[in-house]
């Protein structure tokens, strides 16, 4: 399994990459990684930081895509960037996967547009994986869209079920529609409409949940539309953020408090490590032809080894295959 990885896609790289994947090299023997990038930089940058990447395979790339840039980049002006490179070789067969912690916009219109979706697909979504107390969940559509019609939910929420089953081995996971409301009646004519067809689904459709009962793990799956699921995701980690550094104010107040932490200590990790999305390395582009995985713009080199992993895991099971079937099988209903 070779999964092709952005040397200088993110806030962190390539430093945070080049860590990432020489963990993912010594967890994992059986991924081969391969660095795209410009390789004079790479070597020198390596030598530089005493990082052995002699182990990898490189392909060439002249430019970078930053973060400033218009997600258009890639198709036009900077073809010849480590994510567009990354992405053509990729859908050439060059690599069974792709992975980048580079900007969210270019990687999700490179995705479609030169990885190409899955027959039947309306729209690719952007979909992370964010923890509750019940185990990881999918958030889809997480911001790629913020228009959708009934039916592209629906398509998200197949996907979905599909790779919380397929690569998390989650049995049946529960999918639910982000409302306002969990009665069958709630929201406006898009939930109405992706309501009904949702029942009609061959998934586990649970009904209708409410923002505030997601972090209780009510569903695997969470489907919304990409202006919903953003601004859910993004108070998500606010929230988390603001949680954690709270229990820090707390426990350092004063000589009592620091002792009361220092005895919680193991729990205190605990928690911390609940909170930390880096361990599921970010977001899949579901509706592609490839796994395309876009790392956290702030990865760190835990986060690009275990989104290295994912797009790995993603690659094995034939989960687009089976996503390609089910969405067929829809169509010929």
């Amino acid at each position: 399994m070779k999964v092709i990885v952005d040397a200088f896609g993110g806030d962190n790289a390539p430093l945070a990459v080049i860590k990432g994947c020489i963990i993912s090299a010594e967890k994992n023997p059986d991924i081969d990684v391969a660095l795209v990038g410009n390789k004079e930089k790479l070597v020198k940058f390596a030598e530089d930081n005493k990082l052995d990447i002699s182990g990898f395979e490189f392909f060439d790339a002249q430019s970078e895509v930053t973060m400033e840039d218009d997600p258009g980049v890639v198709l036009k002006e900077k073809k010849d960037s480590s994510m567009a490179v990354g992405l053509k070789l990729t859908a050439e067969g060059k690599g069974d996967a792709f992975v980048s912690a580079g900007n969210s916009g270019a990687i999700t219109l490179g995705a479609t547009m030169i990885v190409k979706r899955i027959k039947g697909i309306k729209r690719p979504a952007f979909a992370p994986i964010m923890p509750t107390s019940g185990g990881p969940f999918m958030l889809i559509d997480g911001g790629a869209n913020v228009e959708v019609r009934a039916e592209m939910l629906r398509q998200f929420a197949i996907m979905g079920s599909v790779y919380m089953e397929k690569i998390l081995g989650i049995e049946k996971p529960k999918v639910a529609l982000a409302n306002v409301g969990t009665e069958d009646h709630k929201g406006d004519t898009l939930r109405h409409e992706a309501f009904a067809l949702l029942k009609q689904t061959d998934i586990n459709f649970v009904g209708n949940t409410e923002a505030r009962d997601i972090p209780s793990g009510v569903a695997d799956v969470i489907v919304a539309d990409g202006f919903t699921g953003n601004v859910i995701a993004k108070m998500y980690e606010g929230a988390a953020k603001e949680i954690v550094g709270m229990f820090k104010g707390v426990f350092y107040k004063n000589l009592k408090t620091k002792l009361g932490a220092l005895m919680m200590k193991k729990e205190m990790e605990e928690l911390k490590k609940y909170f930390d999305y880096n361990r599921y390395g970010g977001a899949v582009v579901m509706g592609v032809n490839k796994p395309v995985f876009k790392a956290h713009g702030s990865a760190n080199e835990v986060a690009v080894s275990a989104a290295i992993k994912a797009a790995a895991d993603y690659a094995g099971t034939g989960a687009i295959d089976i996503i390609a079937e089910k969405i067929a099988q829809i169509k010929a209903d």
